[in-house]
């Protein structure tokens, strides 16, 4: 399923398997959260910017068009015409973000839809049940996201039912997968570290949850306000406890800064909305920096965006053009920009990947980290 061809410090190349292919990681998994990259860009288009790995959002699918409608469809897989390897995450992270309308217990989480607000349950049996419905290759087990900062205790009460709930999680996993019907019975579970910006926390819930037999381990519950490098702190005291001969996922992060330097501290999956989102307003990414495709300068820019790169719009289409056609918002605009970022971020960890093979990722994480996130 899963091996570490090699690695430099703790950096790590590896070759990811499931019942839908094969990843070469480190790898970003490009977020189609509703069946869809927003801004117009197909399952057929992800192929062509080279993205391995598909993400779809539990929550969304299962508000709208319900689980149950996809999983009569013959699967998400299917219902999107995507072929290659996906996962899904719990819905706990858009629970999260639901703070004034939900109530946490034991079994589960209460909360109001966003969309009609009708009351709606999900607890572990409930995620990994929706999660079997869409057919994913990895299923994440059902978490609590909690706020950065939290109280400790708070924190570390919410550790311990994480932990409860990744057992039940397992539980309800494998009985699902043995039934006949189910619609991926290959597929995997990934348990979610939790523990807020407490590192001791962290390596304890680490620590139990690692005797859980799950397919993978992710860090979640970064990225969600607390600073940059404590976010790096947080990586650097887990990692150590982390299986390894397991994929390790860093949830929704990042910055190309922030996926170069979480990979030289051991991370092999990532993933974030940020290309796609900054896209849709006009922020791209180059090897030299990012721009703002709507500044003035660029309206008589017959060049590129970026000339290195071979995506779509740069193969094709001007600075210029481009932003015109932001300027007199067309729905074009988004979809070249997204392609263009998410094609960016996919080159980027295949650089990353012939870096760590070629023993030369300390030289290119001296020199692309910090440009990266760069302004120009």
């Amino acid at each position: 399923m899963f091996e570490v061809l090699k690695t430099e410090g703790r950096a790590r190349r590896g070759v990811f398997t499931c019942a839908h292919g094969t990843a070469q990681t480190p790898v970003f998994m490009n977020v189609g959260t509703q069946g869809a990259i927003k801004g117009a860009v197909s399952a057929h288009d992800l192929k062509e910017v080279g993205c391995q790995i598909e993400l779809s959002n539990t929550y969304h699918l299962h508000l709208r068009p319900g689980d149950d409608v996809v999983r009569q469809m013959g699967g998400l897989h299917r219902f999107m015409d995507w072929d290659g390897p996906m996962l899904t995450d719990s819905g706990g992270f858009q629970v999260f973000s639901l703070a004034g309308l939900r109530k946490i217990t034991e079994e589960g989480v209460t909360f109001a839809s966003h969309i009609d607000g009708r009351r709606i349950f999900m607890g572990p049996e409930e995620s990994m049940r929706i999660q079997s419905n869409l057919g994913s290759d990895i299923a994440m087990a059902f978490d609590e996201c909690i706020e950065n900062p939290s109280p400790y205790d708070y924190v570390k009460q919410s550790c311990e039912r994480t932990l409860r709930w990744l057992k039940r999680c397992k539980a309800e996993h494998d009985k699902l997968n043995s039934l006949p019907e189910t619609v991926n019975p290959h597929q995997m579970l990934f348990g979610i570290n939790q523990g807020g910006t407490y590192p001791d926390l962290r390596v304890w819930h680490m620590d139990e949850i690692a005797k859980v037999p799950c397919d993978g381990y992710a860090i979640g519950g970064l990225a969600v306000g607390e600073e940059t490098q404590v976010m790096y702190d947080i990586i650097d005291a887990v990692e150590p406890h982390m299986p390894v001969d397991k994929p390790r996922y860093l949830m929704g992060v990042g910055t190309p800064s922030n996926i170069i330097e979480a990979v030289s501290r051991g991370v092999d999956f990532f993933d974030c909305v940020m290309p796609a989102r900054n896209a849709r307003h006009g922020k791209l990414y180059t090897w030299e920096g990012a721009i703002n495709i709507k500044n003035e300068k660029y309206k008589l820019d017959d060049s590129p965006i970026d000339p290195q790169c071979q995506c779509p719009a740069c193969r094709h289409f001007s600075k210029a053009y481009l932003r015109h056609l932001f300027v007199a918002g067309e729905m074009l605009a988004m979809r070249l920009a997204v392609r263009h970022n998410l094609y960016f971020y996919n080159a980027l960890m295949a650089r990353i990947r012939a870096a760590l093979d070629n023993g030369t990722f300390t030289d290119f994480r001296a020199e692309y980290s910090e440009k990266l996130d760069r302004k120009r």
